[in-house]
């Protein structure tokens, strides 16, 4: 509506009525439907309905219970596609055709009836969990943007329980607002979160960090793939380095040192800091040094932006998945960047 004021004839004006009350109701109804996303919705959801290729999304697009199924499943399964959002994306396809390759099968990226097959399980993708007191330690209020203001603080936390347990269970955080929208995330309330399986176990011998594709992927012994993880690997500004490089060792829960003259202009910011260690740390929770000087591969503050921004040069990970690849390497293992 523009406003404008025009004249009807009692007919048309009553169809202009009906017609405008049945978009009203189709409005509302939509409405609804976006908004309503149930454990038993997305629990029952039929991944065999997921398209061949990523749908145009709208602008602000609800989360697609077939997606959030799907996700579980990848994530499960070794084939990681990072945070688990419900939004179909590259992130989805990669996760797919890495399941693909871990099977053995054809690597296409699409879900066809192999993959619905070799994904299917009896175990509900969507479940509860009780809210523990521990959950709501070591929250802080905000994190400044500015290093300056971060190297002040004590601990890079996660800013509320509902953004701390959308990381354990390797969710969005707006999707476990979402799934549940009266939630007040306080002890002794059940939730809804997702059914992540155990993280993936054994021994990694090499891995490739494949710039094109966006992925790192972790081999064991006999060449064979442990686990395919969504990676940022450099930046046009700020490249990753080329070859093989070795892993030095890896470090939990690591400080951040900021120095300009090395890595990059932050702001104003033109002096050394030393920001403290946090989920919310610019390295998150894991740093896994290689033995090109300053690069390494490690999680983020952000496990949305992974692959969809830039990083200074590193390889980037969601922080479980820098964690689950952390417990499965160790110094000599053999980083391969490829174009």
């Amino acid at each position: 509506m523009d406003g404008t004021s025009v004249g009807l004839t009692p007919s048309n004006a009553m169809k202009n009525k009906i017609l405008l009350v049945s978009l009203l109701s189709s409005i509302t109804f939509g409405a609804a439907q976006a908004q309503e996303l149930t454990a038993e919705a997305v629990n029952n959801a039929n991944i065999a309905s997921v398209p061949p290729e990523p749908v145009q999304q709208q602008e602000k697009p609800a989360p697609d219970p077939a997606i959030i199924h799907l996700q579980v499943l990848l994530d499960r399964a070794g084939a990681s596609p990072g945070v688990i959002d419900g939004l179909d994306g590259n992130n989805v396809r990669k996760a797919v055709a890495g399941f693909e390759a871990l099977q053995s099968l054809p690597v296409d990226g699409k879900v066809d009836p192999d993959v619905v097959t070799r994904l299917a399980d009896d175990q509900h993708v969507i479940g509860p969990y009780q809210i523990d007191p521990d959950d709501a330690a070591d929250i802080v209020a905000e994190i400044p943007k500015d290093y300056a203001e971060q190297a002040k603080m004590e601990h890079l936390g996660f800013t509320s329980v509902a953004e701390k347990l959308a990381e354990r269970f390797h969710m969005d955080v707006d999707l476990v607002h979402a799934l549940n929208p009266s939630a007040k995330f306080e002890a002794g309330e059940t939730i809804l979160v997702a059914n992540i399986g155990a993280p993936r176990a054994g021994v990694v011998k090499r891995i490739e960090a494949r710039r094109k594709e966006g992925q790192l992927v972790a081999y064991d012994d006999q060449n064979a793939i442990i686990a395919v993880y969504p990676a940022t690997i450099g930046s046009e500004d700020n490249p990753s380095p080329s070859g093989k490089h070795k892993v030095n060792g890896v470090a939990r829960n690591p400080t951040y040192e900021y120095n300009p003259k090395i890595n990059f202009q932050q702001g104003q910011n033109k002096s050394k800091l030393t920001l403290p260690s946090g989920a919310n740390n610019p390295v998150g929770t894991v740093w896994i040094d290689l033995s090109e000087p300053t690069y390494g591969i490690h999680g983020t503050p952000e496990p949305s932006l992974i692959d969809k921004a830039g990083s200074h040069g590193c390889v980037r990970l969601t922080n479980w998945d820098a964690e689950e690849l952390a417990s499965m390497v160790k110094p000599g293992v053999m980083v391969e960047f490829e174009d």
